[in-house]
């Protein structure tokens, strides 16, 4: 898609805030809250302020390489900026593994939610002795997916204006829903009973942020770091709506879960004997017809097409711009690149995001619980490499002007670093190893692309990515032999174990930041493509270097940026 300077209408600041908002609001609101009572109680308010700090934190990482580097889909190349070539295609690989899944599920959630409508056809969408889709689910799941993606088929700036009308259309619907349930009557009780405010401990706490759709909740914030390269100013546009959508966020997700909390009868909490025993296939909706709001319900089904809609308009786009710099620096065809000359999409990259979301869901996407917790490890993997980029291009490119910089990057980059390896480990085993595992399955593919590109000197090109390998393979490790709460063998005690995975996490990081510094002396990471300025993504694998015509410069922008 062409977000070059001279193409950069239609994305204002009000827009791309309006993007963040929308891809938070997807079908994390519609599961999260209920799948986080269930597994932590009334302590999942905490689940949220500690995935909203996680996130807050990585955020404002991206947010300052993000501004110094407006690419549009730049998640998938700051890999590239800072490491080189295979560090790139690695961390690149993760982000759109991580991004293109978001599609399918965003469809399963709506049509999981479609099983709440009073009609047979409807009610056998889900099976309710194990919560999968059907068969005719599954139909009407790929269906979704299909017409959702091609909202973003024809214009980029369609994207824009439809997501904007479907933010606000959607924004109003989980605030109706928690002033609803609120007034129907709100059982202070419900916070104490049955085992206290932290019923499963702290652990079960930990564990909901990533595998209860927190995280998946607020990895909205990636739809602004991926399209704010479109935005007119994307130095004041990113951090700003990066901001303004996560607290916004935040606030919504604490009031679900507080009007949740406080909503279910004391009857049903003690019929279940406590929160685990509270299991509803359409959380809101099913809460709502307890309750008898039959309104609400409607006014849930109604959302629950709404708020899926409008995250993959984000998520369609975000992973197309993925593709294109995958294929930019050569990894994935070069043909998926291709922009139609109309309408300025890739309709290549779009096609292959297309057949990955029908193979993940007619595979693995059972249910949206089955799909969130994997993502959402996966999502925590993509987000590795933007703690470590601020290390590296302070110390390499120290004169590069940002216009937002993060405060104390000398403690906060290690330290969201570090957070980044906790979360991954309370994704619990075997899901961390599953999602280690498929990232790392990139590096003998990166080999293979490489020996045919014809480039020498592997152990050179590989030398700047071993630690992401090792880190994968470490926590791994940690997390088949941590602490049952966990999902490990027993092996670490509780405490140890979460200690261990933070101090090695540290370590890790100056070792990645200390590769990137070496990949920067060396050449890995030299000039092109598509960047100007001395700060360039690194060669391309086939030898050539960027035109001229694909460095653009914004007239009020002096930061490189890029056509892809």
């Amino acid at each position: 898609m062409d977000m070059t300077a001279g193409n950069r209408t239609g994305m204002g600041l009000f827009a791309l805030i309006m993007i963040g908002i929308g891809s938070i609001f997807g079908s994390g609101w519609l599961f999260g809250a209920g799948a986080a009572a269930q597994v932590a109680g009334p302590a999942a308010l905490v689940a949220w302020v500690i995935g909203a700090v996680f996130i807050g934190m990585i955020a404002m990482c991206y947010a300052e390489v993000g501004s110094a580097y407006p690419i549009p889909g730049g998640m998938a190349r700051y890999g590239h900026l800072a490491h080189g070539p295979v560090l790139g295609f690695l961390t690149g690989w993760a982000v759109w593994i991580a991004t293109a899944s978001l599609i399918p599920i965003e469809s399963i959630a709506a049509t999981q939610y479609m099983a709440s409508w009073s009609y047979d056809w409807a009610r056998d969408l889900v099976d309710p002795a194990n919560g999968h889709l059907t068969a005719s689910g599954m139909g009407v799941a790929l269906l979704l997916t299909f017409a959702l993606w091609l909202t973003c088929y024809w214009s980029v700036q369609l994207l824009a204006r439809a997501n904007t009308v479907l933010t606000l259309v959607k924004f109003a619907i989980p605030v109706i829903a928690v002033a609803a349930l609120i007034a129907s009557g709100f059982h202070t009780s419900n916070f104490t009973a049955h085992g206290g405010f932290a019923p499963y401990g702290w652990p079960a706490v930990l564990t909901a942020v990533t595998t209860c759709g927190v995280v998946f909740a607020f990895n909205g914030f990636q739809a602004v770091i991926n399209l704010g390269g479109a935005a007119k100013n994307p130095g004041r546009a990113i951090p700003v709506a990066l901001v303004g959508a996560l607290s916004l966020g935040l606030v919504i997700y604490l009031a679900l879960q507080t009007a949740f909390l406080g909503a279910v009868p004391p009857e049903q909490l003690a019929q279940g004997g406590g929160w685990h025993g509270v299991d509803f296939s359409s959380p809101f909706a099913d809460l709502a017809k307890v309750l008898m709001l039959h309104w609400v319900v409607t006014l849930l089904q109604f959302g629950a097409f709404i708020s899926p809609a409008g995250s993959n308009i984000a998520n369609v786009a975000s992973a197309a711009y993925m593709v294109q710099n995958l294929a930019e620096t050569g990894f994935f065809p070069r043909k998926l690149a291709t922009v139609h000359p109309r309408y300025g999409t890739a309709r290549p990259a779009m096609w292959l995001n297309l057949g990955f979301s029908v193979l993940l869901l007619v595979t693995v996407g059972h249910s949206w619980h089955a799909l969130a917790s994997v993502i959402s490890a996966a999502m925590v993997i993509s987000y590795l490499i933007g703690p470590i980029a601020v290390g590296v291009f302070r110390r390499t490119r120290p004169d590069l002007p940002r216009p937002f910089r993060l405060p104390a990057a000398g403690v906060l980059a290690p330290l969201t670093f570090a957070f980044a390896a906790c979360a991954l480990y309370w994704s619990k085993w075997p899901d961390t190893g599953k999602v280690a595992l498929l990232t790392v399955v990139a590096a003998p593919v990166a080999a293979v692309v490489l020996r045919r590109r014809g480039v020498t000197g592997l152990r050179r090109q590989f030398a700047p990515a071993w630690w992401l390998v090792g880190f994968l393979a470490w926590m791994s490790v940690l997390s088949a032999l941590g602490s049952r709460d966990f999902g490990g063998h027993g092996v670490l005690p509780g405490g140890v174990d979460i200690a261990l995975v933070a101090l090695s996490a540290v370590a890790f990081y100056f070792w990645a930041v200390r590769a990137g510094v070496h990949a920067h002396r060396v050449g890995l990471t030299g000039s092109g493509p598509g960047l100007e300025g001395p700060a360039g993504s690194g060669p391309m694998l086939d030898g050539r270097t960027a035109s001229p015509a694909s460095s653009v410069v914004a007239p009020e922008d002096s930061r490189p940026t890029a056509s892809v």
